[in-house]
Order: structure tokens, then sequence, then C-alpha cells
């Protein structure tokens, strides 16, 4: 069972007009969406009660090239499903609402390969233009007909994965209900009945309100407005299992390229890093991202995904599957549990730590440690160890970002090794990093740095 705080919102990607910084908003309630047609069923029984929810606080909206607050999104639950784990057919949909909906491939995306060796797990996925939330669990039967063992999944799909994390508490109640009183689904039909969300197309989310260029420090009175929310001790922990590491995962990441991170189940954990991966990426400065592909979370994937990761240029997305590594096709940057590796030659250098990495883990730490301070020493201004990080990336990057801007706007748009030591880079170890970056974000500068000499 996953621990309360691990189940915080996860950013939402979203897209929004420049503009100027805008005045903080109050926090609002979050609205249910209740229209549209639904396949449900009556409810044979009274739904469990449920804990009234806070209003939710507006989150930060993260883009490539633009940060932003946005309004509190409405719940849209568009499906809600049971799977089994047939001993004869395998993984297959039992129940679903509505009962119209294509679930092909639901089946192995909320029960991954290897489940069977673990008691419960969690799942984050994409499904077409949806995400998924699934809880497995796996109980022991006496029962020849299920050789010993019956494990289901439930689960939901909706348009945007940030609410997602509110009804982890619920799914992981209702798939233990389903293994203890299988076929018994009013709980699950008079959910959706409650939370069933309108689809119609409309002006996009985030346009209401302009995108938030961040400033170089971040004023205390604005900081509780614009706080990132994420799961609790994600990003830290992430940052303590690649160690180092994370530098090179950074300059990938930032590159857009097609990172896939393979690990035995439980996969709940390794949907986080996947989530972590894309945060490294942040840019927030206006005329940056337009010509390059969004960094899309995929979260957990399987071999029924092979066709469609085909034909992505960019995308971070997890496995349990261990074919995947010969499918070298389909991935730039393959991550064996800390074992990051490309087979791609020109993206080989990237996979040194030079100094200027080991000077940013340091900053990191030091940073860390001054936070853990402030948090004792300073009872009204409380940030969260998370937030550090993702700001950490956050100002990096814009300080990159900044000064390659400002060099293409020069004269003789020259780029030269003070400008990269200014931006935290080494002028000889991130060269090819620094090529790569301006041929893909389309930068119009020339870099004078020299080739360092082989021995």
């Amino acid at each position: 069972m996953v621990e309360q705080g691990d189940a915080a919102p996860l950013l939402r990607w979203a897209e929004g007009p420049a503009g100027s910084l805008p005045q903080a908003p109050q926090p609002q309630a979050g609205g249910w969406g209740r229209g549209g047609s639904g396949g449900a069923r009556p409810a044979a029984e009274p739904p469990r009660r449920r804990e009234p929810e806070e209003p939710a606080a507006p989150e930060v909206l993260l883009q490539p090239g633009r940060l932003e607050l946005g309004d509190v999104e409405e719940d849209q639950v568009v499906a809600v499903f049971v799977v089994t784990f047939d001993p004869r057919s395998g993984n297959m949909v039992e129940w679903c609402l509505p009962q119209d909906i294509d679930l092909e491939g639901v089946e192995f995306k909320s029960m991954a390969s290897g489940s069977h060796k673990i008691q419960s797990d969690f799942i984050y996925f994409r499904k077409g233009p949806f995400f998924g939330l699934a809880c497995f669990a796996n109980m022991p039967v006496e029962s020849e007909l299920e050789r010993g063992a019956r494990m289901k999944s439930v689960g939901i799909l909706s348009p945007s994965y940030t609410l997602l994390y509110r009804y982890m508490h619920f799914l992981e109640n209702q798939v233990r209900h389903q293994l203890e009183m299988p076929g018994h689904y009013s709980h699950l039909a008079a959910f959706y009945e409650d939370k069933k969300g309108v689809l119609h197309a409309g002006p996009g989310r985030g346009s209401s309100l302009p995108p938030v260029y961040w400033l170089p420090s971040i004023h205390r009175y604005m900081y509780p407005e614009m706080k990132i929310t994420h799961p609790a001790g994600c990003m830290s922990q992430f940052i303590k299992f690649f160690g180092e590491q994370i530098l090179i995962l950074w300059k990938f990441a930032l590159l857009r390229k097609r990172i896939l991170i393979f690990s035995p189940p439980p996969v709940g954990v390794v949907c986080y890093r996947v989530y972590c991966c894309c945060c490294l990426a942040n840019v927030s400065l206006p005329g940056i991202g337009g010509t390059i592909p969004e960094s899309k979370p995929f979260f957990y994937v399987n071999v029924a995904d092979i066709e469609s990761l085909e034909v992505e240029v960019s995308y971070v997305a997890c496995t349990t599957e261990k074919i995947f590594e010969e499918k070298r096709e389909l991935y730039d940057v393959y991550v064996d549990n800390q074992n990051v590796k490309t087979h791609h030659d020109h993206l080989q250098p990237l996979l040194k730590i030079n100094s200027a990495d080991r000077e940013k883990y340091r900053r990191l730490n030091e940073q860390r440690q001054m936070l853990l301070y402030s948090q004792e020493v300073e009872e009204d201004y409380n940030p969260c160890e998370e937030d550090l990080f993702v700001l950490f990336f956050l100002e990096q990057n814009n300080r990159i970002f900044q000064t390659l801007l400002e060099v293409s706007a020069s004269q003789d748009k020259t780029l030269t090794a003070e400008h990269a030591r200014g931006m935290g880079l080494d002028p000889q170890g991130d060269r090819s990093f620094l090529l790569d970056l301006l041929e893909a974000y389309g930068i119009d500068v020339m870099l004078v740095i020299d080739n360092p000499c082989c021995p």
C-alpha cells in the first residue's frame, strides 16, 4: 500500500498565451463534471461515505517554454474499470463503465508484466488521449481454478493525470473489495455516476491567465500561490537514487530524447521517475520550446505500445519488459535501474560526468542543507525540499537559454568558453551537449570552443 504522502498531485503540461506576470489568484475549490452519457446500471447498494475533500489550490502548470498559473481543473473521469487475471485467458477487462468505451490494451497497462511476484502496486499509463491510474493487488486463495492466487486491478481514465492522485486511496480500497467480493460493482458504478466528465471542445486550458515568467528570485509572499506540486518525496528520492547521474538525465531530457526506464515491479515508483525526468527539462523563458517537441510523460508502457512509440520523437516512459532493450529503434536513452546508456555514438560524450556537473550536484546538495536549516529556524517560511530541486533545474535551464538568446541577438553571434562557464557548463566537457542543444532548439549561434585534443 502507498503511504498517503506519496499520493500527491503530478504536474500538468498545458499551453497558454504569452503575457506579463499576473496577480496571484486566490485558491478555488474544484468542480465536478456532471453531464454526458453514462452506461452505468443503478447502484444495487449505497456507495461508501467519502470524506470531504479540501479545496484545491491553484496549480503551477508547466510546459517547455512557459510556466503558468492555471485555474483549478475539474474532475473528469471518463471511464472506470476492473481488470482481472484469468489463469486460462490471461489479462482481461472484467467490467467497465461506460460499457462502450474503447479499453483495448488497458488490461495489460493496468497489470504490469511480472506483477504476479508482488502483493500490490499502482500504475500510471496513457491510453490514447487519456491518462490512467490503476491499483493492483494480489491475494492468495484456496482455489485450484485460480491456481492459488487472485489478481485484479481497479482503475480510471481521465484527460489529465494532474488529479488522478485524488482517487488513489479509493482505488486501493476498491481493488481489495473486488478481491474479497468479486462481481460487486455498485460502489464503482456510483463513483462513475458522480465523477463522470463531459468532454467538449473549447478554449485551451490556461488561456484565462497569462504565463508566469519566473524572476531570478521568488518573492516569499508569492510562494504559496506558485508552489509546484508533485508526489511527496518524489524528486528527492529520484536524485538520491541516481546521484550525479541526475545531470546526465537532465541533459538528455533538455534535448528531448526518447528516454525509456526499465525496472522490475513494483512499477509505481518508476512512474514517478518518469515524471521527475520531465521536471528536469522545464524552461520558463518566452521564445523557447516552439521548435522542439513537447516532453511527454508516457508512464508505463509494454509491448502493446510498440507501434505508438515508433512514431514518437520525444517521450519519457518506463517498462518492466526487458525485451525493450533489444528494440533500439524505439529509444535514444535506456536506463536500467541506475545504469544510464545510449547506443547512439554522437550521444556517448553526454554520458560522462564533468567538473561542471559535479559542481552543480555539489550546489544542489548545499542548497538542500541550507533549506533544512531554514526550516528549523524560520517557522513562517517552510518550502519543501521537492520545490527546491524543481526550481534548481528551472533556474539552471533559464540561465542557459537566456545566455543563448542574448548571444544569438548580438552582432557576431559568437558563443565563447566564457559564455559556457557563465551558463554553468564545462566549455570542453559540454561542447557536444551545447552543439546538440543549439541544433535541437534552432538557435543561431556560432560555437568557437575548440574540440579537446585526443591523447
